[in-house]
């Protein structure tokens, strides 16, 4: 069974202990999350584990033959093959294997058939093979096209260059290769930062149906929820565990929040006590000894903090400002680049107060429509009306363009902050993950996701009825995006959003426009109801070519042919052979069962699981007779399916 331990692991940059005696056991079975605010270690503790960071202090074991993937947050790039041909190579770890065959191959030339270390390489020999069967080696062709094509890309990729691709391309072909690779256990550090909503569905299937351990980093809830089963959270250096998911987690921690605060307050008054009486009496003699053991007394006291990302805070938009009922109305609207008509004579409205989703597969046309509505986009056909007294506010990815390089974060928020709100600047920069002296960083050594969150907040904080937000929660962290959706849940405006993230969708959206081959259809409903009506469509779908699969069949079979006397004896003794060989597969599937059964018992009883040799022994009659029951299950299955079709005919 593969594991990893890590055991009484420390690290510290500077004065800042990041882990401290950590203790961590990780196995092929593992569903983890590692939680806690930004800066707190998570990425840190991920490259410890994958091995390319060494802790100042304690041991990281792993059982021998372990494998591990890991996949950053970004920085990946890939070039010089095309994307099939770079997808090949997560197998480059079975090649060694296949080296090793042939070179087993080589050396039972020169050995006798008889001797012990002819044994030791057929042993071997057989290990190989049995691993290269159980990984799906032989298979890869059809895996690699399944993730590619379940991460987003066309079979029309396949063959590009893999330089082609852009950034977030690039982390989807990075992804690609670890689940290729199919290690013991992957390690993904915010593994939904670049997949549309498709994709982070498929990825959560692929996640609960694989055979090995999963760590994850994610600000996703619901891929969180989807598939994991404890959280490990990070904070002042120590790991606790929780049993459940991400809402489980949040559930029980906040009800050690508030006992925390509550003892935080209590602690705070004290502190606030002591430092009363030292000021009050420092300069006098007769105090001195006192002061001195009260200013001893709080050097020692161990201070109660409270975890950032567990701290809640709440924000309301500036009030909107009233337009009509008629928000917007778009006509006949299309739009296309060259050949491909993203958008085709689409119709579409918005009335005061909805909150309307558009959803659709990459390259669909949502953030083509946003571009529209906003007004960026003028190259189109059709019409786009707003209704009286519309004033809109558009967030698109490269909003952040748009920010001053010579301002501080706090300067560039404050000078486009209304009078009212700049008093709550700084607590808003805080939910937006700018704390303490980051506020005073200068905007022009922010990195691309920092960018968009302050022009994120500078937008938040304009009265506006239309709010048009392409991908508003990329680089938000949970909390952060909890603030944007309690925000947006009471604003009295209408709202039009992207987004992948689907805990957002389901809170927020009471409309669903879905987009793809240049049409727009609108759900009237949640994101549930548009879930439960697609579920239909397709079993609609389903059922209709099932119905048109079987009348085909009927019509095929309308009509008999009639066989002449000597075909129908030779039918007849067909089936008779056929009878005759299922009766002894059914024989041999039997006693095959049985025999599994004994092997089985006899590897749990003590005096054989506690000899290395016999268990070994007994393991490989086990795995030749499943073997065995494998194929003879098929071959029943071919004979059944034969017989059955003589009889019918």
């Amino acid at each position: 069974m593969a594991f990893v331990t890590l055991n009484g692991v420390s690290l510290a940059l500077g004065d800042r202990d990041i882990l401290q005696d950590v203790n961590l056991n990780i196995s092929h079975e593992t569903r983890a999350a590692i939680a806690g605010a930004n800066g707190s270690g998570k990425t840190t503790f991920m490259r410890i584990m994958a091995g390319l960071i060494q802790p100042d202090k304690g041991t990281m074991t792993m059982q021998r033959g372990t494998r591990i993937s890991y996949l950053p947050q970004s920085g990946l790039t890939h070039s010089g093959l095309t994307l099939m041909e770079e997808a090949e190579k997560a197998y480059d770890y079975y090649q060694a294997l296949l080296d090793r065959k042939e070179q087993i191959g080589h050396l039972l030339e020169q050995c006798q058939e008889s001797s012990k270390e002819a044994e030791k390489l057929i042993e071997e020999d057989h290990d190989i093979q049995e691993h290269l069967l159980n990984s799906g080696y032989y298979d890869r062709k059809v895996v690699k096209e399944k993730v590619l094509l379940g991460l987003g890309f066309t079979k029309a990729d396949f063959d590009k260059a893999t330089e082609a691709f852009s950034g977030g391309w690039q982390m989807r072909i990075a992804l690609a290769k670890i689940l290729l690779e199919n290690p013991d256990i992957m390690l993904l550090d915010e593994p939904t930062n670049y997949l549309d909503l498709e994709a982070r569905v498929w990825l959560e299937d692929f996640i609960n149906s694989y055979n090995g351990g999963v760590v994850v980093v994610s600000h996703d809830r619901s891929f969180l929820d989807s598939t994991v089963n404890e959280i490990y959270e990070l904070f002042n250096g120590r790991m606790n565990r929780y049993k459940g998911n991400y809402t489980e987690y949040e559930k029980r921690r906040s009800k050690e929040l508030e006992s925390l605060i509550d003892r935080y307050k209590q602690q705070q008054e004290e502190i606030a006590r002591v430092e009363f009486f030292i000021r009050r009496f420092r300069y006098q003699a007769t105090k001195a000894k006192q002061v001195q053991s009260r200013i001893k007394y709080l050097e020692s006291l161990p201070r109660i903090e409270i975890p950032e990302s567990l701290k809640k805070m709440h924000f309301s938009f500036p009030a909107p400002p009233h337009s009509g009922n008629d928000v917007l109305i778009l006509s006949d609207v299309s739009k296309a680049y060259g050949d491909n008509h993203v958008i085709n004579h689409l119709d579409f409205f918005a009335n005061r107060g909805e909150k309307i989703v558009f959803v659709g597969k990459n390259g669909a046309g949502k953030s083509t429509l946003m571009r529209i509505i906003a007004g960026v986009d003028k190259d189109f056909t059709g019409s786009v009306r707003y209704g009286t007294d519309v004033k809109i506010e558009y967030f698109s990815q490269d909003f952040e363009t748009t920010l001053n390089d010579n301002k501080t974060v706090l300067e560039e928020v404050e000078d486009a902050a209304p009078t009212d709100l700049i008093p709550q600047v700084r607590n808003l920069l805080g939910a937006f993950l700018f704390r303490g002296d980051d506020i005073y960083k200068s905007v022009s050594v922010l990195s691309g996701g920092e960018k968009n969150r302050i022009a994120l907040l500078k937008m938040l904080l304009h009265p506006a009825n239309l709010l048009v937000l392409d991908e508003p929660t990329n680089h938000l962290d949970i909390n952060s995006k909890d603030i944007l959706l309690e925000a947006l849940k009471k604003y009295d405006g209408t709202v039009l959003f992207v987004s992948h993230d689907k805990y957002f969708i389901e809170n927020l959206a009471d409309r669903v426009l879905e987009l793809g081959d240049g049409k727009a259809t609108s759900f009237v409903g949640d994101y549930a109801y548009y879930l439960e009506k697609k579920a239909q469509q397709e079993s609609a779908a389903l059922e209709g070519a099932a119905t048109q699969e079987k009348a085909a069949a009927g019509a095929a079979v309308a009509k008999p042919v009639q066989l002449s006397r000597e075909e129908s004896k030779q039918r007849k003794r067909d089936l008779k052979k056929l009878e005759r060989e299922l009766e002894q597969v059914m024989a041999d599937l039997d006693a095959l069962e049985d025999e599994i059964s004994r092997l089985n018992e006899d590897m749990a009883k003590p005096e054989n699981y506690s000899d290395g040799a016999k268990i070994k022994e007994l393991k490989a009659q086990l795995d030749a007779a499943e073997a065995q029951q494998e194929t003879k299950t098929a071959r029943w299955e071919e004979l059944e399916t034969a017989i059955s079709e003589l009889q019918e005919n």
